[in-house]
This record gives C-alpha cells, structure tokens and sequence, in this order.
C-alpha cells in the first residue's frame, strides 16, 4: 500500500509493500520501453536525412549519420516552390486554426449552459456527423458549386469544426464554470457575451491551447484535400510540394539508364527522410508554447460533464 504525505513545496509517496515496489518497477519499464520505441524512428529519420545516399541504400545507418552530408536539405531548399508552399502551409494554418477556434468556443459555450433548452438536439445532430457524412464526391461537388474550388476557402470552411474538439470544449466549460459565476454575472449587469469574453475565455486558456495544437498539426499535415481542390501548384502547401518532388523524381529517373536510376533512386530516399524533418520540425516548435496548458486542459476536457 502507497502512503502519501504532503510537505510544503511537493507531494511524496512511500511504498510499504514489495507488491507496491514491484507495480512501480513494471509502470517504469513499460514507460522506458514505450519512449524507446517512439525515440528510435524518430532517431533514425534524423541520422537518414543527414547520411549519404549510398549509405542509406546499403543499409549502413542506424542511430548515427554515416558519411554525414547535407545533400538531401540543399536539393529541398533550392526547390523553386519549397519556400511558397512553406508560406502557403503556414497561411493555410493559422486562417484555419482561427476560423476552427472561433466556431469551436461559440459552438461550445451555448452547448454547456444548461439554461439552453435545445442542447442536447443540438449537440445530437454534431454527434451524428461523427458517424455519418455526404462523402467524398458529394463534398467535392458542394465546393465545387458554392465557387470555393482552387481557393484557401475550400480547405478551411468544410473544417471549421471537429465535433470531438467541440466536445472536450463543451466539457471543459461545464466543468470549470460553475452556474453561479453565472448568476453572479448576471445579476451584475453582464451579458452572455460580455460573460464569454471576458470570463469565460480566459479561463478556458488550457483548453483553447489543446485546440490550437490539434488544430494546428492537423492543417499543416493535411494533403489530401489539397490535393482535391487545389490545381495551380503556386497555392499547394508544403506537404503537397515536398509529394510532387518524390513524386517527379521517381518518374523522372524511369527515363534514364540503369546508373542514374541507381543514383536517382539513391537521392530519393535521402530526400523522403529531409522530407520528414522539414515538414515535422515547425508542429515540433509549436509543442512547448502550448506544453503547460495541454495535460491541463486535455484531462479536465477528457472528463464527463
């Protein structure tokens, strides 16, 4: 049995029995075991991208770069449209987060007072988006006739809101505004809006750190809609330049003899792992600005209300 004792500063808990030892020795290996196996692709991937492409092919390169060359970044960067689709992705991202957290926050704030009558019809319907939708021919021809096609607005309306996000939202104001701060406005003069800008968001700060980090990652990975509605290649996000490169290099390198394709297909392998670096690295730099809001506010979001 654990025995918990609180002193000033921290919280200590000592373990009376050997099972408890034992427990706490498991939890320990499976952790370590755990971040070994997240730690050694991404370890690899690193030590790739910066490995030759005769190394690479050879099967040389495990943790540690092997005839270290940065060959595979300098072919990315000299990419005419690299730094545009860069630009693109990160416009595409931040109109999109903003759009999603202000649809998320007026969607969620109503759905957690309890004085609205229609609520759980409302939040009915959300949920049954999570299970049914138009389909992918159907989206594209509503875009298609609503004139958003080839435009940002076709990648960042049809997405302003995840219900799931809309959820853990909902549940985070339930839980962190109780109805008598509430009341208590109310009877000071404070309107429901006046009570959201300036109460009730700012104390919703974890969870609106949550959103912007899925919000977030999930733009700036995202190709598959890209690669739907947009045509004119000035427009496509990174993800979607850093594909057409793979994608022209291995068709290139079939019109070629058996020695360049060797070496073209040498270079493209040194190329998919740059890729990933240079496509991973600014969700990697989003992490910390949003790492002390996030446990916070994905646990107390997580919880039924």
């Amino acid at each position: 049995m654990a025995k918990t004792i609180k002193k000033k500063n921290a919280t200590v808990r000592y373990y009376t029995k050997p099972k408890d030892y034992l427990y706490m020795a498991l939890v320990h290996i499976l952790c370590a075991v755990s971040v070994i196996c997240i730690m050694i692709p991404l370890i690899y991937v690193v030590a790739a991208s910066f490995s030759s492409p005769k190394a690479l092919l050879s099967g040389q390169v495990f943790l540690l770069p092997v005839d270290f060359t940065l060959r595979g970044y300098k072919m990315l960067l000299h990419h005419e449209l690299l730094i545009t689709g860069f630009c693109n992705s990160l416009l595409y991202t931040v109109v999109g987060t903003v759009i999603n957290l202000v649809m998320t926050v007026l969607a969620a704030y109503p759905l957690s007072r309890k004085d609205l009558a229609i609520r759980n019809p409302i939040m009915l319907l959300f949920t049954f988006t999570m299970l049914f939708n138009g389909g992918m021919i159907p989206t594209y021809i509503l875009i298609k006739n609503l004139g958003m096609l080839d435009s940002i607005w076709a990648l960042v309306v049809p997405t302003s809101i995840s219900v799931w996000n809309l959820i853990i939202t909902r549940t985070y104001f339930q839980s962190t505004i109780p109805g008598e701060v509430q009341e208590s406005a109310s009877v000071d003069g404070c309107d429901d809006f006046t009570f959201l800008i300036k109460i009730a968001i700012p104390l919703a700060k974890p969870i609106l750190a949550v959103n912007v980090l899925l919000y977030a990652v999930g733009h700036w990975n995202s190709y598959f809609n890209e690669m739907m509605y947009l045509s004119t290649n000035t427009k496509f996000p990174l993800q979607l330049v850093l594909r057409e490169i793979l994608v022209n290099m291995g068709t290139a390198g079939m019109t070629l003899d058996v020695t360049k394709q060797l070496e073209m297909q040498e270079t493209k392998y040194l190329l998919q792992y740059s890729s990933i670096i240079v496509g991973s690295v600014p969700v990697m730099l989003l992490y910390p600005f949003v790492q002390k809001y996030f446990v916070k506010g994905i646990m107390v979001g997580a919880i039924k209300g």
